[in-house]
């Protein structure tokens, strides 16, 4: 999963395609000037041909070449961004973060969230989904106030070993008369790796893959 890519193989490819488009272009204007050299040379010089046309062609050629550079200016400065979010990632690694999103890694059939409600509640259910968003297991949560623990031995409702990977807690807490009380709910894993195949760099906890918007709060 740790692949090492840090300039982007997306980055790559845009420079190619501008560089193609670029050489495309110096091809086509110099036919083009081949052909005005020839027409201007071979005109009749009692009646001189417009040379509107050609102006009108010579600022379209500048307006494309002009809309190049700029394409070569913008993927310089996506390149570079590129390899500032790549440092940023790396500097994750081995440091401990938090999430505050409900998901969590299962790390050798363990995993662990807390969680707190604003108000007591008369009912709560706790559910944790897996990456497809399938519920695989649920119980009764905590209904008063206060930091609460919930530690999860991977097992579904039938009490089947799932393989580690990265599931997600929710909670439905309610009120007597019915009304949604509000929760938060966050879990703590440290970064073993930064994968950078893809077009943005992604923190592994374990098995679970995270972005880097992800993380809540970074502790050494």
């Amino acid at each position: 999963m740790s692949t090492v890519d840090p300039t982007g193989s997306s980055s790559t490819a845009s420079q190619s395609q501008s560089s193609a488009a670029t050489q495309q272009l110096a091809g086509n204007f110099d036919t083009f000037l081949t052909l005005l050299t020839t027409q201007l040379q071979n005109q009749d010089p009692l009646s001189p041909m417009d040379s509107n046309q050609f102006t009108q062609q010579l600022v379209e050629f500048s307006g494309v070449e002009q809309q190049i550079n700029t394409n070569k200016n913008l993927e310089s400065l996506i390149s570079l961004q590129q390899g500032r979010s790549n440092a940023d990632a790396v500097s994750y690694l081995g440091k401990s973060v938090t999430l505050s999103n409900g998901k969590g890694a299962l790390i050798n059939g363990s995993a662990s969230w807390t969680y707190a409600l604003s108000d007591a509640a008369k009912a709560n259910t706790l559910t944790v989904s897996d990456a497809n968003g399938k519920v695989v297991y649920s119980t009764s949560g905590a209904l008063t106030t206060g930091v609460q623990t919930f530690n999860w031995d991977g097992k579904d409702s039938y009490g089947n070993q799932l393989p580690d990977g990265q599931y997600t807690v929710t909670l439905t807490p309610q009120a007597a008369d019915g009304s949604a009380v509000n929760y938060a709910i966050a879990s703590k894993g440290v970064v073993n790796q930064v994968d950078f195949s893809g077009s943005s760099p992604q923190l592994m906890i374990g098995p679970m893959e995270i972005p880097l918007t992800d993380v809540a709060a970074l502790q050494n």
